[in-house]
């Protein structure tokens, strides 16, 4: 049986670059594609991707994706486009406040410094890309979550949807390439969400991997030289508590990775998952 993957990132080349993140979001889905999984991508439409440029598309069924952020009726719309010279669909979630201002440096200022508003920004995208599921009358097997930027979606699933008729049985997998100041979360971005934090992860400011820890079905840990995520993960009571969710896969190189050979280990745990 075919696979059906969503595959939920922040950042994707070419249309939004800032990390190795946006090579990885191209060049895994193509991979994992050719692997005949049916895999969408879904990913913010920031203001400075050119919709001429990148040929992005209006669907009339995507226009008007409504659902609850911080206890407001809030709206979401999304573009369809390709990755160039592939087949391999790209939705671009619409958002004049959330999206649309930001610069190419995505994440920060001009001046260098992190956004603080970014949890309450990947706190709406993570709740707005599930409820654009419905509006693609697609329903996938496996839900990745890359990064900080989509850690939100597991618990999110879980409290929110996991009971609704149409998203029963989907796997939520927490794909973790870094962790640094960007993976501390506010409260105020879970209870803007709608969901409750376990009571066991105290104090104001919380890693969201060790909340993701808790709800995902897996985690993959990319390590890279000179910097072993999985030992930095794992000094976190949550990670540690659920280590044996973890695949650890070490890359040579974020130069010049094989992703081909990093979609065939991410393919062993998605499938043995899916069963």
């Amino acid at each position: 049986m075919q696979l059906k993957t969503y595959f939920l990132t922040s950042e994707i080349s070419p249309f939004s670059e800032t990390s190795f993140l946006s090579h990885f979001s191209k060049n895994i889905p193509i991979h994992l594609q050719q692997k005949d999984q049916d895999i969408r991508i879904t990913s913010p439409k920031y203001g400075f991707i050119s919709e001429r440029k990148f040929i992005l598309r209006e669907v009339i069924w995507l226009r008007e994706i409504p659902f609850v952020f911080d206890g407001k009726d809030q709206m979401t719309s999304a573009k369809s486009a390709f990755i160039p010279r592939t087949r391999v669909q790209v939705y671009f979630l619409e958002h004049l406040e959330w999206f649309k201002p930001l610069t190419t440096l995505v994440y920060k200022s001009k001046n260098g410094r992190i956004l603080s508003d970014n949890p309450m920004r990947y706190s709406f995208y993570g709740i707005a890309s599930l409820a654009t599921l419905p509006h693609l009358f697609w329903c996938p097997d496996i839900i990745i979550c890359n990064g900080w930027q989509s850690s939100m979606v597991p618990i999110i699933y879980n409290q929110l949807y996991k009971e609704e008729k149409f998203y029963k049985g989907i796997k939520t997998v927490q794909v973790i390439h870094s962790i640094d100041e960007c993976s501390v979360f506010s409260r105020k971005a879970y209870e803007a969400a709608g969901v409750k934090v376990p009571d066991n992860i105290k104090g104001k400011s919380i890693n969201t991997f060790e909340v993701s820890s808790h709800f995902s079905d897996h985690i993959i840990v990319f390590n890279t030289p000179g910097n072993n995520v999985a030992n930095k993960l794992l000094k976190l009571n949550g990670v540690k508590a659920n280590k044996e969710k973890l695949t650890i896969i070490d890359l040579d190189s974020i130069e010049s990775p094989d992703f081909s050979a990093i979609a065939n280990e991410m393919e062993i745990v998605l499938k043995k998952l899916s069963g």
